[in-house]
């Protein structure tokens, strides 16, 4: 699969979506603000922040690879990283959201859903379409500090 595939393909399926459900194992329940934070995608490639922006949730590229920056350079001269990908998210369920999703090496924007899994990892899935041809995946966070905070 070509770097830009790659590319496309966690952007789309890991940023697409936003939703969760509480470990067994973690007895604290989790709440909205527990998404915020940095999440790294599958590959390491990509970092986003997810953070109140007005009265929803959004998302920026606050870092990428060489690959990843070069790949989206390519295609619309434009830097990957202060990019918004994740727009106008809002909760679905306790821990989940749903909003569009930015694919910048298509230039073209998604609806999206994250689950919330734990403190320490998300599952984002996209569809091209409303749950059809969906691809999904599991993030993790970057900044593990930011757990414990109370929003």
């Amino acid at each position: 699969m070509s770097r830009r595939n790659t590319l496309l393909a966690a952007t789309v399926v890991a940023l697409s979506s936003l939703a969760g459900a509480a470990m067994a194992a973690d007895v604290t329940p989790l709440k909205v603000g527990d998404v915020y934070g940095v999440w790294r995608n599958p590959k390491g490639s990509v970092h986003i922040e997810i953070k109140p922006c007005e009265t929803r949730t959004c998302g920026y590229v606050v870092w990428a690879n060489a690959d990843a920056r070069a790949d989206v350079k390519k295609k619309n001269n434009q830097d990957l990283v202060g990019m918004q990908l994740l727009r106008d998210f809002s909760a679905s369920d306790p821990n989940e959201w749903k909003g569009r999703v930015y694919v910048p090496d298509l230039d073209m924007t998604f609806s999206g859903q994250v689950r919330l899994l734990d403190r320490s990892s998300l599952k984002a899935k996209g569809c091209l379409l409303p749950n059809f041809l969906c691809k999904s995946q599991t993030w993790t966070r970057v900044d593990t500090a930011s757990t414990g905070r109370a929003l």
